[in-house]
């Protein structure tokens, strides 16, 4: 599978030419990276609109914690905290996913104008979460994992941990599909940090290339997280806070976008939106040096910033919307 079909298309949303910024907005009070700095509903909503000019393609709106350890919220607050982000967001023209495990939330979600759900569980804390999914029609990400962390990075034991992931990834994505969800709307995330060490995290970034062997788009959420913490601390030190991480995780956006991710998902947006468009940059460069006849100029350039494909806040359609190809 060619990078090009491994960034893939995903059906009911835009069409992005490269690798898509996923910003973040966390509406808890509790999240590992920015807890409370968006719990207010007014507050969530400017700054999901501040990723957005700052380069997000869509933007995750979440309203309860997955680190390790961290206590589930009850239905209702999640939807307290949720529903009306993603109605502000969605009424602004914002192409809004929802990060949450319940099918009540990703129902309502989609009805407020979501047009993407993301389960870090795939469809298994919530019985009903695919059934949900595939009947709104709306797309869906199936990330590889193995349960609640509130006993801290659980299960994190693999024989190869490329190949397991793919096997487990593979097993979850023919459920969803036999849910009745359509091939086109999956989106497959390997879960980085998610039951799984540092050094695990970074195998798996070594070898995104076997995640493409699933037939699917990707997205990678490496955004802060604790095995970049490792990497920057070295062998004797002390991971930095998270917040101090983002060009860290910039240079797995530029990682990931080279090697064919559909989306990244991060919490400061403006460092790896520029990230990405080099990769992309570059990418259009190599495609133009190995077209016979082609110089080194002109087409490159066209390639890595194409008109209206988003690739800048200025250039980015603002017509686009979250019922894009009607898919509600």
């Amino acid at each position: 599978m060619s990078k090009q079909s491994g960034r893939g298309r995903v059906a009911g949303l835009p069409a992005w030419d490269r690798c898509a910024v996923m910003g973040v907005v966390n509406v808890t009070p509790d999240s590992f990276s920015d807890g409370g700095r968006w719990f207010d509903t007014t507050a969530a909503v400017k700054h999901g609109l501040q990723l957005v000019a700052e380069g997000a393609d869509l933007v995750d709106v979440g309203g309860e914690s997955t680190r390790p350890g961290a206590t589930r919220v009850d239905e209702a607050e999640e939807l307290r905290r949720v529903v009306p982000v993603v109605r502000g967001l969605a009424s602004e023209g914002v192409v809004v996913s929802v990060d949450t495990m319940r099918a009540t939330v990703a129902a309502q979600a989609l009805e407020a104008g979501a047009a993407l759900v993301n389960d870090v569980s795939g469809g298994l804390a919530d019985p009903a979460m695919i059934p949900a999914v595939a009947d709104s029609g709306a797309p869906f990400v199936v990330m590889h994992w193995r349960g609640f962390l509130e006993g801290g990075n659980v299960k994190g034991v693999y024989a190869d941990v490329v190949a397991d992931v793919v096997d487990e990834l593979r097993a979850r994505v023919d459920a969803v599909l036999a849910g009745g969800v359509a091939p086109d709307r999956v989106v497959v995330d390997p879960g980085l940090g998610f039951s799984k060490e540092a050094d695990q995290d970074l195998t798996l970034l070594a070898h995104l290339d076997r995640l493409h062997t699933l037939g699917h788009p990707l997205l990678v959420a490496a955004s802060r997280k604790r095995f970049l913490g490792r990497v920057l601390a070295g062998p004797q030190g002390a991971p930095p806070p998270a917040r101090e991480r983002d060009a860290a995780t910039a240079a797995v956006s530029a990682l990931a976008a080279q090697a064919g991710a559909w989306a990244v998902r991060v919490h400061e947006v403006r460092a790896t939106a520029d990230a990405v468009r080099v990769a992309r940059a570059v990418e259009g460069a190599r495609e133009d040096k190995d077209t016979p006849g082609a110089g080194a100029s002109g087409p490159a350039r066209a390639a890595a910033d194409p008109p209206g494909a988003g690739s800048t806040p200025e250039a980015r359609p603002q017509s686009a919307t979250p019922r894009a190809e009607g898919a509600r």
